[in-house]
């Protein structure tokens, strides 16, 4: 572990990097597996056939030494010494020289049970089905692994993206292909609906995990609905089938048997056919054409082609854009100057009703949230009516009521008031 650096760039150090300092504070249980699958397959093989026998004896987990030459009296001696060597300098195997008893250490049965949930799965999906047990069992225990859902995911959306193009290829082999796997998935698909089910009900879980959950209910719910979209595509295919005559074979009959022959029968039923002056279909067909039209002009236009990019240049002047004129904001001015406001109406005020009361409820509340405006000095700095309208002498005060003006859109208002201000 300390010629891990060596891996790195310089400066760079590697205790940094989280995702690392994770598999160093599970090397322990990663050490397991390396003693376990170094080396050829068949020292792999026997190795896990000497460690999954001596783990299987859940009543009696201590093994003598002679309880290990009887079990495995079928395995030459010279070959069952060095394995078990190999076990217990790997630290799956401890001897207990008091009782002068062997037993798996904690490491190994962590590594046995990892390895039998995989094993059973060996021959179905595997890597879905042991994903979704993965997630499962993470659930039961209420301690959810988010790689694990990762990977779950991503599966889920493998596979809708091989069933999508098996639909997008028009082949009725592929999609007949596609709808088979589907079927052997199903279950797991079901079984991962009721675990995700199960975790979005969790109060507990974290903002990052229930994300992720729903993320797996929707590629579930994606995936779910092309088993009705498979039959579908295999009727249309069904009606553009030819049949051949009379003789109950159909164009499908012909292209699966052609595609069950090998490379040196197509060739022989080709030549054949060529001697006889009979010109295969895909050699007069349009596309020949388009490919020669590529070869001779296609590809000497693309060599022709000027792909420079031109010289710079600077861009040409533009006038000023006309400043669009806001038509309720001009209207509220004028409303505030007939009021007269810019004189002195004294402290009452007038009432915003008087200003801002439009004909529609819309152009009352723009009206309104232009009030907001009076006074500030950021909206006061240019030439617009908007500008205009902040720089009036007034100020908004009073507001704690609620009055019903007669209006047809307009239910309630506020009861502030303008008053004006000393220049």
């Amino acid at each position: 572990m300390d010629s891990l650096s060596e891996f790195f760039r310089p400066g760079m150090a590697p205790d940094s990097l989280p995702a690392l300092s994770r598999l160093s504070a599970a090397w322990p249980y990663l050490a397991v597996f390396v003693t376990l699958f170094r080396g050829g397959d068949e020292e792999v093989l026997m190795r896990l056939l000497v460690l999954r026998e001596l783990g299987s004896r859940a009543d009696s987990p201590y093994w003598t030494p002679q309880d290990i030459a009887q079990r495995f009296a079928y395995l030459n001696d010279t070959k069952l010494g060095t394995i078990l060597g190999r076990l217990r300098e790997g630290e799956l195997l401890v001897y207990d020289s008091d009782s002068g008893h062997y037993a798996l250490s904690e490491g190994a049965r962590v590594a046995l049970a990892a390895l039998a949930t995989l094993i059973d799965f060996a021959g179905d999906d595997v890597e879905l089905g042991y994903l979704t047990s993965q997630v499962a069992a993470g659930q039961s225990v209420g301690q959810v692994s988010d790689e694990a859902m990762q990977h779950l995911l991503a599966r889920l959306n493998e596979l809708h993206a091989e069933f999508a193009d098996a639909l997008e290829s028009q082949s009725e082999f592929r999609i007949r292909a596609a709808q088979h796997r589907l079927e052997s998935v199903w279950r797991w698909v079901g079984k991962s609906t009721e675990v995700i089910r199960n975790l979005t009900r969790d109060d507990t879980l974290t903002l990052t995990t229930l994300n992720q959950a729903q993320a797996i209910a929707l590629a579930q719910s994606r995936m779910l609905a092309l088993a009705g979209t498979f039959e579908r595509r295999l009727a249309q295919l069904a009606a553009q089938r030819v049949h051949l005559g009379s003789s109950g074979l159909t164009s499908t009959d012909i292209a699966d048997w052609l595609r069950h022959q090998g490379g040196a029968t197509l060739a022989a039923l080709l030549g054949n056919a060529l001697s006889y002056g009979v010109e295969p279909a895909f050699l007069t067909t349009p596309e020949l054409g388009d490919v020669a039209e590529f070869e001779l002009l296609g590809r000497e236009r693309l060599a022709a082609a000027n792909t420079a990019l031109p010289q710079a240049a600077s861009a040409e002047a533009a006038d000023a854009p006309e400043m669009e004129r806001l038509l309720e904001a001009e209207a509220l001015y004028d409303s505030l100057l007939q009021l007269g406001l810019d004189g002195a109406p004294g402290e009452q005020g007038y009432p915003i009703a008087d200003a801002v009361l439009a004909a529609s409820y819309n152009e009352t509340a723009y009206r309104l949230s232009l009030l907001s405006l009076l006074g500030d000095p950021e909206s006061s700095s240019d030439q617009s009516v908007i500008a205009s309208l902040a720089r009036l002498p007034l100020q908004l005060a009073g507001g704690h009521s609620i009055i019903t003006p007669d209006h047809p859109e307009v239910a309630s208002l506020s009861d502030a008031r303008l008053i004006a201000q000393k220049p």
